[in-house]
């Protein structure tokens, strides 16, 4: 039988990185994005370009006709990224009411497989020194922050209607995604930028736990296949400090190391760093959100994960080798010293084409 991947959020970073790694495979997509998105590198890939939203479930209309005798796979990638930590009425507008239409449609459409892209933002954080591992369920009372509180909401919109409407739902937890494809809204693909342009004066002395978005993709493609429904898989990488990070950057670029400032310092720099974002038309790296979740427990386990679906992220210091290279190839840093060819390739699984 013939398969067709719907991919929401398909011009997002995730998105760009499935429809390459789809592209690769020899496999059908159909990628579904906003009115004016820019959509030149998933039709380089070979996309099928649906424009809709999904706060608007009649502008989906073709992207949820499907053709006759074809399994489809929907990918569920769209949402609102913010770390500013206040209320947006954009988080639940998309992240969990467009997350709800789109469900919805899966059902009426008979959608075959579904895997919603959640966060690790959705899990309340333990206490230092011990490990989270994937829930059964999801809560947004105790969570921090608007985003977080949205996509626990629409996690457990998913795991309900697995349960007793029958949706065929995987739900995935990425951590902090970064690498090369098109990350132009990824705040940590951002702060690489800033770094390698001599734009980041500082940091803190937090961490985070950093993941590559060609294995998150892989991670998708894998939960697609052999997860269990109603199931949820943790998509991390491995935990660094921003410390570490940008030591490996000063040794892959040959730019001076960055220093660390004191939690309170950064915290009364943060409406300077609003400023500074507004006018450069970005959105800020700081803000007392984004300090808060790098003084948390950032230690996650993957091995349900590995386990079950296979899945084996890479190094950080290859990461940030291949984003930037990507970075300098696309002219959004200065040009630098080129490497082999063919290093910014998603792996392929066992037995597929690569």
């Amino acid at each position: 039988m013939k398969q067709l991947y719907l991919i929401t959020g398909a011009a997002g970073h995730l998105g760009s990185a499935l429809c390459a790694g789809l592209h690769a495979r020899g496999a059908a997509v159909r990628a579904l994005v906003l009115p004016g998105e820019d959509t030149s590198f998933l039709r380089r890939m070979g996309a099928e370009i649906c424009f809709g939203d999904v706060t608007k479930p009649e502008s989906l209309k073709t992207f949820f006709c499907l053709p006759a005798g074809t399994q489809t796979i929907l990918l569920h990638c769209a949402a609102v990224v913010d770390i500013a930590g206040k209320t947006n009425p954009a988080l639940s507008a998309v992240n969990v009411e467009g997350t709800r239409n789109v469900m919805r449609l899966c059902l009426a459409a008979g959608v075959s497989r579904i895997v919603y892209v959640c966060s690790v933002h959705a899990m309340p954080a333990l206490p230092h020194g011990r490990v989270m591992r994937e829930l059964q369920s999801y809560d947004p009372v105790p969570l921090e922050g608007g985003y977080a509180k949205s996509k626990a909401t629409a996690a457990q919109l998913v795991l309900d209607m697995a349960k007793e409407q029958g949706l065929p739902a995987v739900i995935v937890l990425p951590s902090g995604i970064i690498g090369p494809y098109c990350g132009r809204g990824n705040h940590l693909v951002q702060l690489v930028k800033d770094y390698c342009c001599g734009k980041l004066p500082a940091i803190v002395r937090g961490g985070y736990d950093f993941v590559d978005v060609r294995d998150v993709a892989e991670g998708v493609l894998a939960a697609a296949e052999r997860g269990r429904v109603g199931e949820s898989y943790l998509l991390t990488g491995n935990y660094h400090t921003l410390t570490e990070m940008t030591a490996m950057l000063a040794r892959i670029t040959g730019r001076r190391k960055v220093g660390a400032v004191p939690m309170w310092m950064a915290h009364l720099a943060v409406p300077f760093a609003k400023c500074t974002a507004r006018r450069r038309h970005k959105k800020p790296l700081f803000t007392h959100y984004a300090l808060h979740v790098v003084l948390e427990n950032g230690r996650f386990s993957h091995d349900k994960a590995t386990r079950e679906l296979g899945y084996s992220p890479r190094d950080l210091f290859d990461t940030l080798e291949d984003t930037v290279e990507w970075l300098r190839e696309t002219g959004e840093i200065p040009a630098g010293k080129r490497r082999t060819p063919g290093r910014c390739r998603i792996r392929a699984r066992s037995g597929a084409p690569g």
